[in-house]
């Protein structure tokens, strides 16, 4: 997978149940393209997050992503790079990258993180 030029790096919040299982839909969805993604537990890694130019706060409350080029997407940008590889969330993809929809969702998706982390006691 390293050599790969369609690799994504996702950094995900493995100490969240919810994120868990998105990533667990996202592999059963994707098929052959899971092959492309490689996952990263940002839980207690702060170190190697700020080495790849990520700053631990935004990644709890943020998905992050790296291209094949280290190029870091963030929030729905991320999302919509992840989704638009797998067929069935391609036109999900497109969807939340609309204007006015995208700037509704990202405030809905920053509102909903926050909340999961209140209760989870690390906001």
């Amino acid at each position: 997978m390293k050599d790969d030029p369609e690799r994504l790096t996702v950094y995900y919040d493995g100490a969240c149940p919810r994120c868990v299982r998105d990533r667990q839909q996202y592999e059963s969805l994707a098929g052959d393209a899971a092959d492309t993604v490689c996952w990263i537990d940002i839980t207690g890694r702060d170190e190697d997050l700020r080495a790849q130019g990520i700053d631990p706060g935004l990644a709890l409350r943020e998905l992050h992503v790296a291209d094949a080029r280290g190029r870091i997407h963030r929030e729905l940008d991320a999302y919509i790079l992840l989704m638009s590889r797998v067929p069935l969330l391609r036109p999900l993809a497109w969807l939340i990258g609309l204007p006015g929809l995208r700037r509704l969702l990202s405030a809905l998706y920053r509102a909903s993180v926050l909340r999961r982390l209140r209760a989870s006691g690390r906001d």
